[in-house]
């Protein structure tokens, strides 16, 4: 997983986090809201997200082997 889209999954789960604990999005759809920021935290912090190997996705520039 590249940095850059480690950088946007932190900035759209502190989103749902602010809009959750503000009481701007509520219920069900909160809840849900949660459950993915709380994913995206933990695929951002282990560099690893198991949907982009099911569908061939490179977010991370290969490395040359010598």
């Amino acid at each position: 997983m590249g940095s850059a889209d480690k950088m946007i999954r932190v900035f759209i789960a502190a989103i749902i986090g602010v809009l959750y604990f503000t009481n701007v999005i509520t219920g069900t759809l909160g809840i849900v809201l949660m459950v993915l920021s709380i994913v995206f935290l933990l695929t951002s912090l282990v560099s690893f997200c198991p949907l982009y190997t099911l569908f061939g996705i490179r977010t991370c520039p290969l490395q040359e082997k010598k």
